[in-house]
């Protein structure tokens, strides 16, 4: 895997740049496939950040330069973090950088001289990372008058334009010194105070934000580009169920909306449906939901409309790249069209269920439960900084409210502290049992978390512990717990019909079991996805397409029932792209040079439309058998590689607008069928 350094990453002492007077440079490292490169700026300034992904044997020599323009901007921190750019962990794994380098350099006689290293672990959430930030600049614009004196004129003035709604840009100009360390320390803390999960919650169909508590949600145009909306018109509603965004086109593959994410990231999606008769029918239809190229499950409504209730989903899944899809999409049962009221799409903390191999599985909330009597509460954001939702359950057994608190952040999954408040016990040598979830599972393996927490003061002759069972098989024994409370889970345990939890305690345990809160998840294996360079080529053609297929959304070749029009693939692991055709699709633009990287391509039919521009090189084509780009509006010269690829036998390229030379290698090729010219007239007959 190649590598580019601006800067060493053990002591910033070489940097491999051409150095300015003052330069910073910002930068950090995915520890697997991914470089994040930051280029030199001038002192002060945050630099635009572009992430190269190096895949195979590109050469470094061959990847894009970054471009800056003359006016320094500096992207809003919270849209870094979910553009991948300065993404921050959380404890339990390594797979994100954790730490934020800067290096300020000064131009000295004699060379380079390094003034300051700073090494700024970056944090969990918007609030810190701007807090960190503020701290930053104040400390290097320190620095700087210290070294340079009063005359210095790079301090930076921010001023905020819309990028797009809730993302501005900050301006970097021109202004003193004590004017910027002043106008810091004025800044308002309403970050603080009113937190906003990292991701995104789209209300589909709505022309206008949405506010519900500290949550805010946005039209989801932008998001996706195809479906129609509808309101709900129904009195009472909430307000995210008052619209839909929905899907008529049969024909359509899947319809995909598409989230900006950081490779290999954790998160939470939820879908929302609320079907409101929103067509003037009486049964909402039944349908696909789709997750990064894996069917995640069947969306059916039904029952809870009956009910006069909405439905919800929720899956939690790790990036495959840089962008995240949801998809929908007809099936077998589909009577009429696919809708979907909302999307949230939450970053979780790298510790949030770290024994699940997310490389393999995604895991589907089945229940998320808080024991005792709660008298039918949720808790979610801001009490679940994941918006995560936890429903109350309560049985027979009696129930008891604590009196200690717990830390959220001392567990793993940092389940809400409210969860805690209450307990479903029993008494001393009792056994506690209790059905949960309280429905049917069908047989599989699931993710299982619980959470337990002593609500009495903590005395030395007076402990709990217990062993814990489900379904009459030993989950844990002789768990002690404490008013600091404890999570015992397995990351695949069987399940199946209804579930039972039993508790026994110790024989010599002076108090009884007790259990405050439990999650259940379901292993939901991936399929697999397109080979990246795949997925990154049809994008690219994607984009220099007119009026391509509806469903070109999501992954090119996954489910393989949900492919995109026109496109067949490999049933590998890493699939591959294998035919293209588009024949009479009724396109126009032009084929961009990255189709030649589709190496695993054997057919490629763009007959019958408007295409323009040049026929791309595809000499590394090497499994190409047909090319028809026939009736099009293609100009230039026929490519010499093409006579040069070895299994190449069809060649269509008539009527189009290129010139009359034949390469060489396509005139003495035998056993090719060439057609060229105009009309019938064939400058070189099958061999």
């Amino acid at each position: 895997m190649p590598s580019i350094d601006l800067c060493q990453v053990d002591d910033c002492s070489s940097p491999a740049t051409v150095i300015d007077n003052k330069t910073i440079h910002i930068f950090h490292y995915d520890v697997f496939e991914n470089i994040v490169i930051h280029d030199s700026t001038q002192l002060l300034s945050f630099p635009i950040t572009t992430q190269l992904t190096y895949h195979e044997s590109v050469p470094a020599t061959d990847l894009p330069p970054l471009v800056y323009e003359k006016t320094l901007r500096l992207l809003n921190l919270q849209q870094l973090i979910l553009n991948g750019d300065l993404h921050s962990g959380a404890r339990g794994g390594d797979h994100y950088p954790r730490v934020l380098k800067l290096c300020l350099y000064s131009k000295e006689r004699g060379g380079i001289k390094m003034i300051r290293v700073f090494n700024v672990p970056l944090a969990r959430f918007v609030w810190t990372t701007f807090k960190t930030a503020w701290k930053l600049l104040i400390c290097l614009a320190t620095i700087c008058f210290m070294k340079t004196g009063p005359n210095l004129k790079l301090i930076p003035n921010f001023s905020f334009i819309p990028l797009r709604e809730n993302l501005p840009i900050i301006i970097i100009e021109q202004m003193s010194l004590c004017i910027f360390l002043l106008w810091l320390s004025s800044i308002p803390f309403f970050v603080h105070s009113q937190p906003e999960p990292t991701g995104f919650l789209l209300n589909c169909g709505a022309n206008n934000l949405t506010t519900i508590g500290n949550l805010k949600y946005i039209p989801d145009e932008g998001f996706i580009k195809v479906g129609n909306k509808s309101a709900i018109n129904k009195p009472n509603l909430f307000p995210i169920l008052t619209t839909v965004r929905y899907f008529p086109d049969k024909k359509s593959r899947k319809s995909c909306y598409t989230f900006p994410v950081v490779k290999g990231g954790k998160y939470l999606v939820r879908t929302t449906y609320f079907y409101g008769g929103f067509d003037g029918g009486t049964e909402p239809p039944v349908f696909d939901q789709i997750i990064q190229g894996t069917k995640w499950s069947i969306v059916n409504t039904t029952e809870d409309f009956a009910q006069g209730l909405s439905s919800y989903y929720e899956i939690v899944v790790a990036a495959a790249g840089k962008t995240l899809s949801v998809c929908i999409a007809w099936n077998s049962q589909t009577k009429s069209c696919p809708f979907i009221s909302a999307v949230e799409l939450e970053s979780l903390a790298d510790s949030v269920y770290n024994a699940t191999d997310f490389g393999k599985y995604a895991l589907s909330t089945i229940a998320r439960s808080f024991f005792g009597n709660h008298d039918g509460e949720i808790i979610s954001f801001p009490d679940d900084p994941f918006n995560r939702y936890w429903h109350s359950f309560t049985d027979e057994n009696p129930s008891v409210s604590s009196h200690t608190s717990i830390n959220p952040l001392d567990f793993w999954n940092q389940p809400p502290k409210n969860a805690f408040t209450k307990a479903i016990n029993q008494s001393r040598n009792k056994t506690l049992s209790l059905k949960w979830p309280p429905f049917s599972l069908p047989t599989t393996k699931y993710y299982i978390a619980l959470y337990f927490q002593d609500y009495r003061p903590q005395y030395p002759t007076s402990w709990r512990v217990f062993n814990v069972n489900v379904n009459g098989l030993n989950f844990y024994s002789d768990l002690n717990v404490t008013t600091g409370g404890v999570t015992v889970y397995s990351s695949q345990w069987p399940l199946s019909g209804q579930t039972e939890i039993t508790l026994v305690p110790a024989i010599d345990s002076p108090v009884g079991p007790l259990i405050n809160a439990g999650e259940v998840l379901q292993l939901v294996h991936l399929v697999g996805r397109t080979l990246t360079r795949d997925v990154m080529a049809m994008e690219d053609l994607l984009r220099s397409l007119n009026n391509p297929p509806s469903d070109w959304s999501g992954d090119p070749c996954l489910p393989q029932d949900n492919s995109w029009t026109g496109v067949m693939c490999s049933q590998d692991k890493l699939a591959r792209v294998l035919v293209l055709n588009l024949t009479n699709a009724g396109l126009s633009g032009s084929l961009p040079a990255s189709i030649g990287n589709l190496t695993g391509m054997t057919d490629i039919w763009f007959g019958g439309n408007k295409l323009t521009g040049n026929i791309p090189e595809m000499g590394h084509l090497k499994q190409l058998q047909t090319l028809h780009l026939e009736d099009n509006q293609l100009e230039g010269s026929i490519p010499e590689s093409l006579g040069q690829l070895p299994k190449i036998r069809e060649i269509f390229l008539q009527n189009n607008k290129l010139n009359d030379k034949i390469p060489l290698s396509l005139q003495n090729r035998n056993g090719l069928n060439l057609q060229v010219g105009s009309g019938s007239t064939k400058a070189a007959a099958q061999r």
